[in-house]
């Protein structure tokens, strides 16, 4: 046979296997009713695993996981289509409508001159700022209502995810209102009569000095971490020690500081986004992402079962983080961002789904970057 006619074979076949997945998925819709109706539990996980296993004993040698991953995925699309048909009613989400105004009352991690009141202004240009310490002051403040929103930042281009503001998303009762990007512009900065040479520590966010690792490894500084870069500006700023900080431009003329280096990142293209946070689930007409947390079990195809929901939904991944949970069955939390909107039926049924089938599943908002 020359290739034509193998393509050939190979069409046929497909046209065959379409049907007969065609046939299929309307008998499983046939049986989900049956059950419903005579009062029998639809999803039966020892019936599925007698497949696999049936699956496995007759497949050839070297197809054995080939035919259980097929067959996987046809039964998890019959589930999914399932939930959809049976189960997905009054899956409307409330939300409050989300308005940006020039004086919204943000708080804000650090002090005057950080990254983080760049972007509440980038979000509310006259915005009433009050400054705490840490992350998790922000989020203690938003949650008891002291701040109707909070600026945090989540995700450096360079340095990767801010481990700090997943954690604390995950464990508090906080929605993601919108996000907004800063294009990040590090300096080296210290007192005014401090000289270069006698500088051996340089203070700044953990972020702050992985994005500059390169320029800290070159000149053999020892890095000291502070909570925030503009914090690191000021300690730097009423120090006796010939120390410096690595924080902005701006923020090292707000503390009167000496700029000894500029553009000391590792990337010219250096971005961090932020995220306004609030007790409020905000959406709008706007939003076009949908952000998720989640466990699944440490098992063999766990996540690849997981993102074959997405998949039947039509609905396209931009991120995906995962971090290993401290238990014994060694569980994984995920942190996803898809496209999408609530006010597509299909996102709030597969919301309702994973919330249904998960140990743990938190939906952290619907929101626009701006």
């Amino acid at each position: 046979m020359n290739l034509d006619e193998l393509r050939k074979n190979i069409d046929e076949i497909d046209d065959e296997l379409l049907k007969l997945f065609e046939k299929r998925m309307k008998i499983t819709h046939q049986v989900a009713q049956y059950k419903i109706e005579n009062g029998i539990q639809v999803f039966q996980l020892d019936r599925e695993n007698a497949i696999i296993d049936k699956v496995r004993n007759k497949a050839s040698n070297g197809l054995q996981n080939s035919a259980e991953t097929l067959f996987t995925t046809i039964m998890d699309i019959g589930k999914s289509r399932q939930f959809n048909e049976f189960f997905a009613d009054h899956c409307e989400i409330e939300y409050t409508e989300f308005e940006r105004t020039d004086n919204m009352k943000i708080a804000c991690p650090g002090i005057a001159g950080s990254y983080s009141e760049q972007a509440a202004y980038q979000i509310s240009k006259n915005a009433e700022i009050k400054y705490y310490e840490g992350f998790d002051d922000v989020f203690e403040a938003v949650e008891k209502g002291e701040m109707p929103f909070g600026i945090v930042p989540i995700q450096n281009s360079t340095a990767g995810s801010v481990t700090d503001t997943y954690e604390l998303l995950s464990t508090s009762n906080l929605y993601i209102a919108c996000s907004t990007k800063v294009k990040i512009n590090h300096c080296l900065a210290c007192r005014q009569d401090i000289d270069e040479k006698d500088i051996k520590k340089v203070y700044s966010h953990e972020q702050g000095l992985m994005q500059c690792s390169d320029f800290i490894k070159e000149n053999g500084f020892f890095k000291r971490e502070c909570a925030n870069t503009s914090i690191a500006a000021h300690m730097v700023s009423e120090s006796d020690d010939s120390i410096a900080c690595i924080c902005s431009e701006e923020c090292a003329k707000e503390h009167g500081l000496k700029i000894l280096k500029t553009n000391i990142a590792n990337a010219n293209k250096n971005y961090t986004r932020f995220i306004l946070i609030s007790n409020k689930l905000y959406s709008s007409k706007r939003a076009n992402i949908v952000s998720v947390t989640l466990t699944i079990t440490h098992r063999r195809s766990a996540l690849y079962r997981l993102l074959t929901k997405f998949s039947v939904c039509g609905l396209n991944l931009v991120r995906l983080e995962n971090k290993p949970l401290a238990s014994k069955d060694f569980d994984v939390q995920f942190y996803l961002d898809f496209e999408g909107s609530i006010l597509n039926s299909d996102v709030p049924k597969l919301l309702a789904e994973l919330k249904s089938e998960l140990s743990y599943f938190k939906f952290l908002g619907n929101f626009e970057e701006v």
